[in-house]
């Protein structure tokens, strides 16, 4: 007697899309989206990660389909050959980025000929040179020892540098620890922006997803901004910061609504290159992009407008 065989035609499983962020206020919608079940978690993934160089790090290995990064990290990305497209503008910082430093710091030029704790990102750097430019000094005046912003307080407190560059919320725990501001981007208005990239395969391979996932970030930044003195009681804990301190982090910076994102990223070229062009040119002369970005090819209006789409019809 013949058994018939039974072959199973079941479609393989989907994995959700995996996006990184790490702890940082301006990320926080996407954590709120995904703590309030404003997307499908099947179908998105917010990964937290340690710091953006982690971010980066997984970006270029494969582990992750998207994520939150600094345009300017963004643009070094695009600049090494990884092919990234920006979907979104987050956030701009002013303010919230912070180089603190040792009460013994009384002005800018004591810094020269000591050690600054930076970490190994563009930002980083950027907001490094924009310090040095302010207190009138060069590379050659300070050390820089490269550190991910979690390792700057045991390296402050051990005396093996004098100040970091940092930001919030790990800036407010240097602040509780006895360090105080020395610069912030504040001064340096339009250099630091926050996007969400996502890797240019996954983007033709799974559209849907990603404008489910933009979607998701504008109900996220819907919901944190109609009531942010909930979301800081909600979402304070996670960065180690008090309500009233939350607060004050939401007040440097601003958030990038889905119509001015989509206005920012439309055109032939984006008006994001015209308002970016600086920070591009800064980055080729500190060597860290090679070439001026084809900001054409670097961005991509289609999950903005579908998840707009998808806003109208909710």
């Amino acid at each position: 007697m013949l058994v018939p065989t039974l072959t199973a035609c079941t479609q393989p499983v989907r994995l959700p899309l995996t996006v990184g962020s790490n702890a940082w206020v301006g990320y926080d919608p996407l954590a709120l989206a995904r703590d309030q079940h404003l997307f499908d978690s099947k179908r998105i993934k917010v990964v937290g990660l340690s710091s953006s160089s982690e971010t980066l790090r997984y970006l270029r290995n494969g582990l992750l389909d998207a994520g939150a990064l600094t345009l300017d990290e963004a643009l070094r990305l695009n600049d090494e050959g990884f092919d990234v497209r920006v979907v979104a503008l987050l956030d701009a910082s002013s303010g919230a980025d912070i180089v603190m430093g040792d009460p013994s710091v009384r002005q800018l030029a004591d810094l020269k000929g000591r050690a600054v704790a930076v970490e190994s990102t563009t930002v980083g750097a950027l907001m490094l040179r924009r310090l040095l430019k302010a207190g009138g000094m060069t590379t050659g005046d300070i050390q820089a020892v490269h550190l991910e912003a979690t390792q700057h307080l045991d390296a402050l407190r051990a005396g093996r540098v004098i100040a970091s560059v940092s930001y919030e919320p790990i800036a407010s725990v240097l602040r509780e620890a006895g360090y105080g501001k020395l610069f912030d981007s504040a001064d340096m208005p339009g250099d630091i922006v926050d996007v969400l990239v996502v890797r240019n395969l996954v983007l033709k391979e799974r559209p849907d997803d990603v404008a489910a996932l933009v979607a998701g970030w504008n109900r996220g930044l819907q919901a944190f901004m109609q009531e942010p003195e909930e979301v800081a009681r909600i979402m304070g804990p996670a960065s180690d910061l008090s309500p009233q301190d939350y607060l004050k982090v939401l007040g440097q910076l601003h958030f990038i609504d889905p119509q001015e994102s989509l206005r920012e990223l439309s055109g032939n070229p984006p008006r994001l290159a015209q308002s970016s062009g600086p920070l591009s040119t800064t980055l080729q002369e500190m060597g860290l992009i090679r070439q001026a970005p084809d900001w054409a090819g670097l961005v991509d209006t289609g999950p903005a407008m579908a998840a707009l789409a998808m806003g109208d019809k909710s």
